[in-house]
């Protein structure tokens, strides 16, 4: 990522109409660096283990809509318990976590990487990016170190204006 892309998404921060522009920046970052057909922002309050989508970049088939419990297992574990992205690359990995597969597959994706953003030790959401087959090599992933930063700052800015900072 370079300083023009890093200037892009402050602007977007500073826009009015939050979290649109933050979470719009967001998604062209993640899709210059790290690839992605399908991106959604999560929502997680670790207080009530409640997630909801805050952003999609496909609201028919992954509207943003209410909130629900987070069930605890293999992807939990790896996400929220451990810190750790989530990465599958083929659609029976995605299966085996994700009841929602057949969608996933019916719009050409078969992976998937899950980063967790962390703000005071605690997981406050996911950035959620899904492509093709065997995308997520672990080069592409680590790429998402480098945006951790953006992704907290979008995830908070949206914290801010709803009024749950």
């Amino acid at each position: 990522m370079d300083d023009a892309e890093a200037a892009a998404f402050l602007t977007a921060l500073a826009a009015p109409g939050q979290p649109g522009p933050a979470f719009a920046a967001l998604e062209a970052l993640v899709r210059r660096e790290v690839g992605a057909t399908l991106f959604t922002v999560m929502f997680y309050d670790a207080a009530t283990t409640m997630a909801r989508r805050a952003y999609t970049s496909h609201p028919k088939d992954y509207p943003v809509a209410g909130e629900k419990p987070l069930s605890v297992g293999a992807w939990s574990s790896v996400v929220i318990a451990q810190r750790r992205p989530f990465v599958a690359n083929s659609i029976g990995a995605i299966a085996d976590v994700f009841p929602d597969h057949p969608l996933i597959k019916s719009l050409g994706c078969e992976s998937v990487v899950n980063w967790p953003v962390q703000f005071d030790g605690e997981v406050i959401g996911t950035i959620n990016a899904l492509d093709v087959a065997d995308h997520y090599t672990p080069e592409r992933v680590a790429k998402f170190s480098a945006l951790a930063p953006f992704c907290a700052l979008a995830i908070m800015a949206a914290r801010l204006a709803s009024g749950k900072a």
